[in-house]
């Protein structure tokens, strides 16, 4: 297995330095422990074990001779985030003895620490490494997925588009033995993807569905649907410059739902998966779709278009449609669907929306236990008098300013049929400062929580 950034095996770097991790609570009886010139470095620096916070020292020689982190949670990643860009480069190596699920820990905060998007960067910076004689394999692949979605969500528009979106699935089939077909252009509306073909139709990149097929027949069947927008401009409802700035995002839940599909696949989980891109560029141009017309669906909903810039809950009716023809035990879809779940939340908590309990109430247990937290909004459907309309089955936005996130949500649970239990994720994917294992840019949230969620109801890896 070849190692990211950041980590290095004891066999390829014989002479790391210790690396000493502590908490507050823990901290007075290790200063105990150390040698007296240690202990009044310590002192100096007024180092005592706080969370983020990281001090070295040197030997007589004046050489480097070791290093000490404050933690907080042991079982949060991020606790660990700041180390690889706090410490003096080079190699260092825990020295503590942690049990098992705080090891997984430390090493996935490493490499959350030790990101940075720096494909556009001359001058890159290497981050400290983690050294160990073995590295946790499931931590490794996490890593990988969490990566993945913020390298997707951080690449421009230019180089992630509908076509760089399918390569980056196809990859990820060709990789696993997976099935992969695509639906694009003017195909989607013979195969009846229309809502998918109007949102995309005035880019001069196609629009397209991709579905992803893997696993077993006789496993428990899962359906990840993402939603693509690889560029968002609001369509003819103009997004104003702001709102605009960061629309390359707007194919983030698309990220997650690939990434935890390669997760599925790479953890060899006890899973038969779908996964279902709708990839599309909601442009502007002389055959955008435009406020007041009314759009065919997959399902023969009718839908007024009272707002462009609502273009995701559109391409999802179509991907959520699909999904439930092929029956599967599951729908999961991802989407950087409304402002309203950031007003209502803020940016680190994504919106969780189910229609069953035991579902909701295991993804947040999930991402509780994994430091991947979620909250469960309602699905109040009284809402839905917010997406009447006078001439279609329903509209795609409201005059209303009220429950934006909750009115999404019932939108799209509009085209779960059959009974199929769903869940919903309204994520942010991004973070709009620099944090330790945060940067500002692409984020992956919920993502972890989700392999937990599917891990557990798969019965986990043969």
């Amino acid at each position: 297995m070849t190692l990211p950034a950041g980590f290095a095996r004891t066999a390829d770097a014989p002479a790391p330095l210790p690396l000493h991790v502590v908490d507050r609570g823990g901290f007075a009886a290790w200063r105990d422990a150390q040698p007296p010139a240690v202990q009044a470095w310590l002192a100096a620096q007024r180092f005592d074990g706080s969370a983020g916070t990281a001090v070295s020292w040197a030997n007589a020689d004046g050489g480097l001779a070791g290093a000490a982190i404050g933690i907080g949670d042991p079982l949060d990643p991020f606790a660990y985030a700041h180390a690889p860009l706090a410490l003096p480069g080079g190699d260092w190596q825990a020295v503590a003895t942690r049990d098992e699920d705080a090891q997984r820990a430390l090493q996935l905060g490493w490499g959350f620490g030790c990101y940075r998007f720096d494909r556009y960067k001359a001058n890159k910076r290497a981050p400290a490494r983690l050294v160990a004689d073995a590295f946790d394999a499931e931590a490794l692949d996490l890593l990988a997925a969490c990566v993945q979605v913020r390298d997707l969500v951080n690449t421009p528009t230019e180089h992630m588009g509908p076509d760089e979106l399918e390569a980056a699935t196809r990859a990820l089939a060709e990789r696993h033995g997976a099935q992969l077909e695509v639906v694009a252009g003017d195909d989607l509306l013979a195969r009846n993807y229309p809502a998918i073909h109007a949102v995309g139709r005035a880019s001069h990149r196609a629009p397209r569905i991709i579905e992803l097929a893997w696993g077993d027949p006789a496993h428990p069947h899962v359906a990840l649907c993402g939603k693509g927008v690889c560029f968002d401009t609001g369509g003819l409802d103009l997004k104003a410059a702001a709102g605009m700035r960061n629309m390359k995002k707007d194919m983030g839940g698309a990220a997650h739902a690939l990434a935890l599909a390669g997760l599925v696949m790479a953890r060899a989980l006890p899973l038969r998966i779908t996964l279902l891109i709708a990839a599309v560029e909601n442009a502007v141009g002389p055959n955008a779709f435009r406020p007041g017309e009314v759009i065919a669906t997959r399902t023969g909903a009718s839908i007024e278009i009272d707002n462009t810039d609502a273009e995701g809950r559109l391409v999802l009716s179509d991907t959520l449609a699909r999904a439930c023809e092929l029956a599967p035990d599951l729908v999961l879809d991802f989407a950087t669907l409304t402002g309203a779940a950031r007003i209502a939340l803020g940016p680190d908590l994504p919106a969780l929306y189910a229609n069953d309990d035991a579902l909701a109430n295991d993804w947040l247990a999930a991402g509780q236990q994994a430091r991947d937290p979620l909250w469960r909004m309602p699905l109040w459907r009284p809402y839905l008098r917010y997406l009447a309309s006078g001439i279609a089955d329903l509209a795609n936005g409201s005059s209303s300013t009220m429950a934006g996130s909750v009115t999404a949500a019932l939108f799209l649970e509009r085209f779960v049929r059959d009974g199929r239990r769903w869940a919903h994720v309204d994520v942010y994917a991004w973070n709009d400062s620099d944090r330790p294992g945060k940067p500002a840019g692409g984020e992956a949230q919920g993502l972890r929580a989700a392999y937990a969620l599917l891990k557990a109801r798969a019965g986990g890896p043969r």
